[in-house]
């Protein structure tokens, strides 16, 4: 046999593994075509009012294939599974049970409802009040990039620079961090910041706002300069100083805005799960729903728990998602 020949049993081996692997794949994409394909055949040779409605669906259906197989479908799963063991076995609401007696669990759930507390609320409160008073200044675009560039970063990239800057040494040595480094500079002992619980969270946190004022500031100054500057010079005719035609003039005009900053900070922030991973794994307390779920579901098998707190997680998402819908609607009513 020639030296590098691969025998045929082996080589029928490789075809019939690559046939395994991507076999269904491949009649799936064949199928697909030929449905799309006969759909606009007989679209082209029925009456209009009938093409009209192929035509339509040739063109809806790939999105809602895709939408059933990647969204409804997974939901539907995650909600079956989170009322199952990790046999999956049917066992009602254990898993419920578990999660809100378990206390490391417990502890989860409010460092979830600590973090969609406090991340929102600051970025978007620092982000307006920079929009605010750097609006027409000198310099505006330049310290608009500054606060916006942690959006460009990923929240693992986030995480991994705010880890050298908490980054501990024992005294003694020389520190690494910035922030422990700072500490030694004015005569303190250096702290560990990602282990002392519940300060922790806190620390973590202020990566999120870090990230997300950037984004807060980017809408929100959009929203002021959409400000009708009659309005503000008649506040001014009427007397008003700068905070109260601030609150009874441009607040009420950016309200749609502010309301769409809140909540898709607020979502992102019930999704957390990069900063919390990269930075802590979870450990000293510093857990959140999402982190828990990868945990339970991927690292322990628990698919049945890791379900249940998505499940959890879901619920918690739709009011601010429902609320945000009913907003824009009103806002479409009114204009």
């Amino acid at each position: 046999m020639l030296a590098g020949a691969v025998p045929f049993a082996a080589r029928g081996d490789f075809w019939g593994a690559l046939w395994e692997k991507f076999g269904v794949f491949a009649i799936g994409l064949v199928a697909f075509i030929a449905v799309v394909g006969l759909v606009l055949f007989l679209a082209d040779r029925a009456p209009k009012r009938g093409r009209d409605f192929l035509q339509l669906l040739a063109f809806v259906a790939p999105a809602m294939i895709l939408l059933a197989v990647g969204l409804i479908y997974p939901a539907v799963r995650t909600t079956y599974l989170a009322f199952t063991n990790r046999t999956g076995e049917f066992i009602g609401i254990d898993n419920f049970v578990w999660m809100f007696t378990q206390p490391d669990i417990v502890t989860t759930l409010g460092n979830t409802l600590l973090w969609v507390a406090l991340v929102p609320t600051i970025s978007t409160v620092v982000g307006l009040a920079y929009a605010v008073f750097i609006d027409k200044s000198r310099g505006e675009k330049v310290l608009k990039s500054l606060v916006f560039m942690p959006m460009a970063i990923s929240f693992v990239g986030a995480g991994i620079i705010w880890r050298f800057v908490y980054e501990y040494r024992a005294t003694g040595f020389e520190q690494i961090g910035l922030l422990n480094q700072v500490l030694v500079w004015l005569g303190l002992e250096p702290q560990q910041f990602l282990i002392n619980s519940p300060w922790n969270n806190l620390f973590l946190i202020i990566v999120m706002v870090w990230i997300q004022t950037g984004f807060a500031m980017v809408l929100l100054s959009a929203a002021i300069k959409g400000v009708p500057i009659e309005r503000l010079e008649a506040a001014r005719l009427d007397g008003a100083n700068a905070w109260q035609q601030f609150t009874n003039v441009t607040i009420p005009e950016i309200r749609g805005s502010l309301v769409v900053v809140v909540t898709t900070i607020t979502i992102a922030t019930l999704k957390v799960f990069d900063i919390v991973r990269t930075m802590t794994g979870g450990n000293f307390d510093t857990s959140v729903i999402a982190n828990e779920m990868y945990t339970q579901a991927f690292n322990r098998g628990e698919f049945g728990q890791g379900s249940a707190l998505a499940l959890v997680l879901f619920i918690m998402v739709l009011p601010i998602v429902i609320y945000n819908v009913r907003v824009m609607r009103k806002q479409k009513e009114i204009r």
